[in-house]
Formats: C-alpha cells, sequence, structure tokens
C-alpha cells in the first residue's frame, strides 16, 4: 500500500486530548493546552517525526513516541522555554499541558481572591485586572447611550 493509500485517522488521541488527523503534525499539536508552535516544533524533532506529515497518516509507532516525549517534556526543555519556571507552591520548574493549565489558572485567582489582593478583588467584581482603562471600555449591562426625555 502506498503513502497515499493510506487510510487517514480524523482524530489521534495525544494526552487526553482529540488532534485533527487532517493537520501537519506541527499544527495539530497546538491542540493541546499549553502547546505552541515553539514546542510543538520541539516535541516533533525530538520524536523524530517529520512536522509537516499528516498526524493522521503517521503509524502507531511515531505516535507512541509522540506521546512518551509529551509525558517526559518538562526534564527535557530548559527553563526559559517551560510556561511555569517556578511554582507557587514547590518552587520546582513544571511546563502544564493540557487540563492542569485551566485549574491552575483557576487555583491562582482563588489564590489572589483570597489573601485579598488587588488583582483578586478586580477579578471577584468583574472589573479590568491588568491596568487598561475603564473610563469609556469594559462597561457591562444592558444601557447603552443616552436616553432622551419625550416631549
Amino acid at each position: 500500500m502506498a503513502q497515499d493509500d493510506q487510510e487517514i485517522n480524523y482524530f489521534v488521541r495525544v494526552h487526553n486530548t482529540d488532534l485533527d488527523g487532517t493537520k501537519p503534525v506541527l499544527i495539530s499539536l497546538t491542540g493541546i493546552k499549553g502547546v505552541g508552535r515553539h514546542t510543538a516544533k520541539f516535541i516533533a524533532e525530538t520524536a523524530g517525526v517529520d512536522k509537516n506529515a499528516l498526524m493522521g497518516k503517521l503509524d502507531e509507532t511515531s505516535v507512541d513516541r509522540i506521546r512518551e516525549v509529551i509525558s517526559n517534556y518538562t526534564e527535557r526543555i530548559p527553563v526559559w522555554m517551560s510556561n511555569r519556571p517556578k511554582d507557587l507552591y514547590t518552587g520546582v520548574k513544571r511546563h502544564l499541558l493540557g487540563n492542569e493549565v485551566m485549574m491552575t489558572v483557576e487555583d491562582d485567582i482563588n489564590l489572589l481572591k483570597k489573601i485579598r489582593a488587588y488583582r483578586g478583588i478586580r477579578h471577584e467584581t468583574g472589573q479590568k485586572v491588568r491596568g487598561q482603562r475603564t473610563k469609556s471600555t469594559g462597561r457591562t449591562g444592558l444601557i447603552v447611550g443616552v436616553k432622551r426625555k419625550k416631549n
């Protein structure tokens, strides 16, 4: 069977995420939360997989190599490449992937609220957190514009 005639897997399961099998490996890996293009390129090169090959046409051994590289990703990268260079609680280098990203962000926001930090209070009240102007933007509510009196 030639490479072009091979069946394509439309969904490839990696790190509890369904990746699009119709896209190249480099683009498909970015479907995992915490994996950007730079990280995806590093994963593909370390696993020895062609980054331009379609994800759905890879054989099972190549996909297993990708899974193995992702599971040991934090140990293989320098500190500057991780998305959490110093964990708040443990102090060690971590790279969060998948559901860990959202859970950790949520925990960090809850900690800010609990210690009554300024950013935590802004999160609680639903206002802008990072110093943006709020006089004319970021307004919520139903009324838009100015109401006129009827004659």
